[in-house]
C-alpha cells in the first residue's frame, strides 16, 4: 500500500488522534490511536481496499476508477455492518470492539488496546517447539471464542499466529476480523477470498469457494502445527498439486502425544468434508486427547516417582 494512503500521526479522526500506523493489509490500515477525551489508547482499523480505492489529498477515500465505485460502496457497507455485529460479540477470547464510525468517505472500527505478545512473534522467538501444555492451554479458549463467532453466522477467515495475541498471564484472544464474512453471504461483489499462504485452505483460494466453519478449523490446525514446527505450513494449493507435507503424526511423534497430532492432521485435511465440520466437534476431539494426555502424564509421573524411591 502506498504511503500516501496511510493517515499521518497527529491526524484527528472522530474522537481520536492517530499516534502511528501499526500495519497495512489488502483491505485495511490499522493504527494505534488515543481518545481525545479519555486519553486511552485504542486500535483503529480503517477500511482501505488498495485494489479498489485511494486517498485524496484531503484524506478522503474514493474509488480508484468509476468501474469500482459500486463495488467499493457495497464492500464499505458490508464492512460497517460486520463491525456493528462484531461489537455485540463480547467474549474474553475475542478482541473487544468498542465502537465504529464513518469518516473520510470510508468506515472505521475501534478496538480495545491490550498489552501482550503476538503468537507469531512468540513462535519466531522460540523457533517453534512450543510445549504441548502451552498448546493445550492456548487453543481451547480461542475455540470457545470462535464458537461464539460461528454461532452468530460469521466466519473469521483469517486465523493465523499473527492474529492471535497472548495477554500477560497467558490468556489468548483472537483479533483482526478484517476478513470476517457471513456464512451464507453472496460473494458476487468480492474480488477474491482473503488468503494467507499456509493457513488458508483450498476453498479460500477459489473465488466463490464454499467456505464454512471447516475453513476456520483448517487455519486453526495450521496455526497449531506452526507452534510445533516454527514455520508456516506449505500452501494448500501446493499440497493439492503434490502433498509433500508429512502428517504431524509422523513428523512430531517423538515430542508430542498422538491424540494432539491426530487432531492437527484432521483439521488440516485438504478435503473440507474430511475435516471437523464444527468448532464443537473439534473441541471434543481436542478435549478427549487432553484427558488421555493427562492420564499418560500422571501414569509416567507415578512410574518416575516409584523408580526414584527405589534408588
Amino acid at each position: 500500500m502506498q504511503k500516501s494512503n496511510i493517515l499521518p500521526a497527529g491526524q484527528k479522526l472522530d474522537r481520536y488522534i492517530i499516534e502511528k500506523c501499526l500495519g497495512v493489509g489488502g483491505f485495511s490500515v490499522v493504527y494505534i490511536g488515543q481518545g481525545i477525551d479519555t486519553k486511552e489508547q485504542v486500535i483503529i482499523k480503517e477500511y482501505m481496499p488498495n485494489k479498489l480505492a485511494s486517498r485524496k489529498d484531503n484524506g478522503e477515500v474514493v474509488a480508484k476508477e468509476m468501474q469500482y465505485a459500486e463495488l467499493y460502496k457495497h464492500c464499505r457497507k458490508a464492512f460497517f455492518k460486520e463491525a456493528t455485529t462484531l461489537a455485540t460479540l463480547k467474549h474474553p477470547n475475542i478482541v473487544n470492539v468498542t465502537g465504529f464510525f464513518r469518516a473520510n468517505g470510508t468506515v472505521y472500527m475501534v478496538m480495545e488496546f491490550q498489552e501482550g505478545k503476538n503468537l507469531e512473534a512468540y513462535i519466531r522467538s522460540r523457533q517453534g517447539n512450543l510445549s504441548e501444555k502451552f498448546i493445550r492451554t492456548i487453543f481451547p479458549p480461542l475455540l470457545q471464542g470462535l464458537q461464539l463467532v460461528h454461532s452468530r453466522g460469521l466466519l473469521h477467515l483469517d486465523i493465523k499466529p499473527a492474529n492471535i495475541h497472548i495477554r500477560p498471564g497467558g490468556s489468548p484472544f483472537l483479533f483482526d476480523f478484517g476478513a470476517v464474512h457471513k456464512v451464507a453471504n453472496s460473494r458476487q461483489y468480492q474480488l477474491r477470498q482473503v488468503v494467507t499462504s499456509g493457513f488458508s485452505p483450498t476453498e479460500q483460494h477459489t473465488r466463490g469457494g464454499y467456505v464454512g466453519p471447516w475453513t476456520d478449523i483448517y487455519a486453526l490446525g495450521a496455526t497449531m502445527r506452526s507452534c510445533i514446527d516454527g514455520k508456516s505450513p506449505p500452501s494448500s494449493l501446493h499440497r493439492q498439486e503434490k502433498d509433500t507435507m508429512k502428517p504431524a503424526q509422523v513428523s512430531f511423534k517423538r515430542r508430542y502425544s498422538m491424540p494432539l497430532l491426530q487432531v492437527i492432521d484432521w483439521a488440516m485435511e485438504l478435503d473440507p468434508l474430511l475435516r471437523p465440520q464444527s468448532v464443537e466437534e473439534f473441541m471434543q476431539a481436542l478435549q478427549a486427547g487432553a484427558d488421555q494426555y493427562k492420564q499418560d502424564k500422571d501414569f509416567f509421573g507415578r512410574i518416575a516417582n516409584f523408580l526414584g524411591n527405589r534408588r
